[in-house]
């Protein structure tokens, strides 16, 4: 099973950077744009978890969620993986709490305890915003992103995902949330 556990940004961020893009996606016809529907910041990613580790990751993961605090994001900025020279993937970056490293290093380790080994390199908070079907120089791009600053929010929960691969060539992975998990609550 595939799954990735991610913070979700509120409807209000998403439509400020949907709108912020809309006029420029003509722009960009060799890029294949992801629906804000799908956009998240992931945490951690596991690509082959066992189905009989789901109850214990989730109860891991909620207990490293409620450890931390409500984090204060934007999405701002932007940049290329695996770089502006040679990009694969567009992104929009996340700014604001400090906490939210610690709060992928905790999540990450959950996930590794329950028997979910996270994927990927070292963490770098970001929504993916459109893919090159090739390498190429998204210079002006950047650029671009560089611009963007969107509304501040407030992340309470963490969102642990499942990702459906499509069946069809040409289609989306569908993504389905399992669980959501809140952060401590250290107002109450």
């Amino acid at each position: 099973m595939r799954l990735f556990v991610a913070v979700e940004p509120p409807d209000q961020a998403l439509d400020d950077l949907d709108a912020f893009l809309e006029a420029r996606r003509d722009a960009g016809a060799e890029l294949r744009w992801s629906s804000p529907v799908s956009w998240h910041v992931t945490l951690a990613f596991m690509g082959a978890a066992a189905d009989e580790v789901l109850e214990d990751l989730t109860d891991r993961v909620a207990g490293a969620a409620r450890r931390m605090s409500p984090l204060q994001l934007a999405l701002a900025g932007g940049g290329c993986f695996p770089d502006v020279t040679r990009a694969r993937v567009l992104w929009a970056g996340v700014e604001g709490d400090d906490g939210l490293a610690p709060l992928a290093r905790a999540v990450r380790s959950a996930c590794s305890v329950a028997g979910a080994a996270p994927a990927g390199g070292p963490f770098h908070p970001h929504v993916t915003l459109a893919r090159l079907p090739r390498p190429a120089d998204a210079s002006r791009w950047v650029r671009v992103m560089e611009t963007y600053a969107g509304p501040p929010w407030t992340a309470g929960h963490v969102a642990l995902v499942a990702s459906h691969l499509p069946r069809e060539k040409g289609h989306r992975p569908r993504y389905e949330v399992l669980a959501r998990l809140p952060l401590a609550d250290v107002t109450g």
